[in-house]
C-alpha cells in the first residue's frame, strides 16, 4: 500500500475520533474543541496531500479514485451530521450538502458505466474549500474564539450555495443522456 493509500486510510480512521471529540465540546470545553480542530484539519490536510503524491509520483490506485472521494464525503457528512445531532445547524445545509454529494456520485458512476470519467472542477474544489472552512468556524466554539457576525452560520450557507452551484455544473457539462432507453441484450 503506498502513502497516498495510506493518507486516505488516516483520514477514515480520524473520522469517529473527530467526532468523539467534537461531542466531548460540552463536557470539556475548549480542551475538546481544541482537540477537535486538530483532529479535523489534519484529517482536511491529507484530503489535497493523498491525491497531490499519488499524481506526483505516478502512482494513482484504483483503491485511490474509489475510496478517496467516498473518504472526503465520510468527513464532510460525518461532521455536518454530528452538528445537526447538537443542535448547531439547521438539518437544512446537511441535507443539502449530503444529497449534492450523493447525486454526484451517481452522477459518476453512471458516466464510468458509459466508460467516461469526470474529474474534480474547480467548482468542485471551491466547494471541499469552502465546507472545510464553514466546519473548522463550527468547531471554533463563540466562548473560546469569538466570531463577529455569526460568522459561522454565514460561511455555512455560503458553502451550501457553492455546493448546490458546484452539483448543477456537474450535471450541466456531463455528456450524459440521462433518459436515453437502453435496449436489453
Amino acid at each position: 500500500m503506498n502513502l497516498p493509500n495510506k493518507l486516505t486510510l488516516t483520514r477514515i480512521i480520524l473520522v469517529p475520533v473527530f467526532m468523539g471529540f467534537l461531542f466531548l465540546r460540552k463536557d470539556y470545553p475548549g480542551y475538546a474543541e481544541v482537540l477537535a480542530l486538530i483532529t479535523f484539519v489534519v484529517a482536511a490536510v491529507t484530503d489535497g496531500l493523498d491525491g497531490y503524491l499519488a499524481r506526483k509520483h505516478k502512482i494513482v490506485t484504483k483503491f485511490g479514485k474509489i475510496v478517496d472521494p467516498l473518504a472526503d464525503k465520510l468527513l464532510i457528512s460525518a461532521a455536518l451530521i454530528s452538528f445537526v445531532a447538537m443542535k448547531e445547524i439547521s438539518a437544512w445545509a446537511a441535507i443539502i450538502i449530503i444529497g449534492r454529494e450523493l447525486a454526484i456520485t451517481g452522477l459518476r458512476v453512471v458516466a464510468a458505466s458509459e466508460g467516461s470519467v469526470i474529474s474534480a472542477s474547480y467548482w468542485g474544489k471551491w466547494k471541499t474549500t469552502l465546507q472545510i472552512i464553514a466546519i473548522i468556524a463550527l468547531i471554533l466554539d463563540p466562548e473560546i474564539i469569538p466570531l463577529p457576525f455569526n460568522l459561522s452560520s454565514i460561511l455555512l450557507w455560503v458553502a451550501v450555495t457553492i455546493t448546490v452551484i458546484s452539483g448543477i455544473m456537474y450535471f450541466k457539462n456531463a455528456d450524459i443522456d440521462f433518459f436515453k432507453e437502453e435496449k436489453d441484450e
